[in-house]
């Protein structure tokens, strides 16, 4: 394997591991610090730390559902969308340096959160933001990971770039 691709595939792993665990040290301190729907405002109203048991999806989406249906649609589906998009990366010879940094950051969100699933039935959310009438629902860091995935997928679809941009294994 060339020195390139091994050094490729390292800077992918470390991107991952940290949005894991940024996502997971940050859970642990709420699961320990922060009682379920205690209201810490961090900047007034602007900014509040909680904490939520979400078993559905973003905004609670499926938190009645089977849990047989659950299972299938919260961590398997998930977990094998993740090991696509790892088989991805590992076998692109020639992918945009933002498409890559896009693709880590969805895989380690999506990492963080399918672990609460597993050993938890449920994902840890803490955090709220209020930007005057815009707000968000309850979020983690692992969310925060893959809107910025989104995001950066969404810039890279318009951006026009040259070869110099991308990452050739």
């Amino acid at each position: 394997m060339h020195t390139r691709r091994l050094t490729t595939i390292l800077v992918g792993l470390i991107l991952i591991i940290s949005n894991i665990s940024c996502d997971q040290i940050t859970k642990k301190e709420v699961r320990g610090n922060i009682n379920p729907h205690e209201r810490i405002e961090v900047v007034k109203d602007n900014f509040i730390l909680t904490k939520v048991e979400n078993t559905g999806a973003a905004l609670s989406f499926g938190s009645n559902f089977h849990p047989t249906v659950k299972l299938f649609i919260f961590q398997l589906m998930p977990v094998l969308v993740l090991i696509y998009l790892c088989y991805y990366l590992y076998k692109s010879e020639n992918i945009s340096k933002l498409n890559f940094v896009a693709f880590t950051f969805f895989i380690g969100g999506g990492i963080g959160n399918i672990i609460d699933r597993v050993l938890y039935n449920s994902v840890t959310d803490f955090m709220f933001l209020k930007l005057g009438p815009l707000h968000t629902g309850v979020f983690n860091m692992a969310d925060v990971s893959v809107t910025i995935a989104a995001f950066l997928l969404i810039i890279g679809s318009f951006k026009k770039e040259d070869k110099k941009e991308r990452l050739s294994l």
